[in-house]
């Protein structure tokens, strides 16, 4: 079986777009897996969440989604993407509220449980480190994880008693061993590791191969989204720099 797993789509539709035609382009896949926020900081959310929906994805809520239908204070957030909170509640209608009401906090799909944060803390911890990483792995059962939320593609493996990280590279296969790992796909709508362009990954269950693509996108279209909402110029200019 071939998945494609996605995270942090940001209301992002011109990086979505970008990504599922790149996923179609390479043959399709079995399954979308969504790590979470679907919405928030972007300027379109409900067509994100239209769209994503017709693959009828395995889905995981993130801090943002649960935001935007009120179910997380936000306080939890920062004050743009607190602002981009309360604009996405405003542009949602209750279909979508639903869908986002709805969607678990986790999800365990074979080998692999799926959350956005990290097992300890699905909706608000990010996994940055080997010492973080490697409380998590007493909090999941599975062989692997799946986590989004830092908007950086990595990998955590455990061996033994050492935890140690494994950067990914756009096309270059992480083989899927025995080892437990912690592995984030990256950023559909807001890559934060300096490389703007959208991340995403397609996991092959034959192979065992699991994959991060790098997909460019039309930024300033979306940019000129985000301006034309009024939403605050900081995330605007941040798509650019993938920071």
């Amino acid at each position: 079986m071939r998945c494609a797993i996605l995270a942090d789509i940001h209301s992002n539709l011109a990086a979505l777009t970008a990504v599922l035609k790149d996923i179609e382009d390479k043959g399709g896949v079995d399954e979308v897996w969504c790590l979470g926020d679907i919405v928030g900081y972007g300027a379109e959310p409900r067509e994100c969440i239209k769209l994503l929906r017709e693959y009828n994805p395995v889905c995981v809520a993130g801090n943002h989604d649960l935001g935007a239908v009120g179910k997380l204070e936000l306080s939890f957030f920062n004050p743009a993407a607190a602002e981009a909170c309360s604009w996405t509640a405003e542009k949602l209608n209750p279909g979508d509220l639903r869908y986002l009401e709805d969607l678990p906090k986790t999800v365990k799909k074979g080998d692999f449980l799926l959350v956005h944060g990290s097992p300890s803390s699905p909706l608000l911890e990010y996994v940055v480190s080997n010492s973080i990483a490697e409380r998590n792995f007493s909090f999941f059962d599975t062989r692997y994880c799946l986590v989004g939320h830092t908007h950086v593609p990595l990998a955590f493996k455990q061996e033994e008693n050492k935890v140690s990280s494994i950067s990914l590279s756009s096309g270059i296969g992480l083989v899927m061993g025995k080892q437990r790992m912690i592995i984030n796909p990256g950023a559909v709508g807001q890559p934060r590791d300096g490389d703007p362009r959208a991340s995403y990954a397609i996991y092959d269950s034959e192979g065992g191969i699991f994959r991060v693509y790098r997909i460019p996108y039309d930024i300033r279209a979306a940019q000129d989204k985000m301006m034309q909402a009024g939403l605050p110029i900081s995330l605007v200019t941040r798509l650019e720099l993938g920071k």
